[in-house]
């Protein structure tokens, strides 16, 4: 798929021109105020692709018709990635932020244990170190 559309030299447009293959993974999801993402891209070759189509049982299809296909299943492929790195990204973080939680505790119970200790066992670990 990647291959064909380098072959072709495939342009998306966007609000701010046309990008490459390569650009898409640069652009984010969604924009609110409608600048360049990819859903917006998405639904412009969506509404291409409605524009383009005629029903009919005995015309085949286009190369303009193919192009536009090739695009969709790109931008779907790129959408799809990004919302898969976006998940793993979350699940890292919070991951992390479950670590950082348990370690807190951990320090504590250790600082609690410490000063439980008898004086006399206090002093046995300064002689340790």
């Amino acid at each position: 798929m990647f291959e064909k559309a380098a072959r072709l030299k495939l342009r998306f447009d966007t609000s701010k021109g046309l990008v490459t293959v390569e650009d898409l993974f640069d652009l984010p999801l969604t924009v609110r105020n409608g600048g360049a993402s990819l859903d917006n891209i998405a639904k412009g070759i969506a509404h291409q692709i409605r524009e383009t189509e005629t029903e009919s049982f005995v015309l085949t299809t286009t190369k303009a018709d193919t192009i536009l296909q090739l695009k969709l299943e790109i931008v779907k492929h790129v959408i799809a990635v990004k919302k898969t790195e976006a998940e793993e990204a979350e699940q890292a973080a919070n991951k992390k932020a479950q670590k950082q939680k348990i370690l807190g505790i951990l320090a504590r119970k250790q600082d609690e244990a410490l000063e439980g200790a008898s004086e006399e066992d206090l002093k046995k670990l300064l002689e340790t170190l």
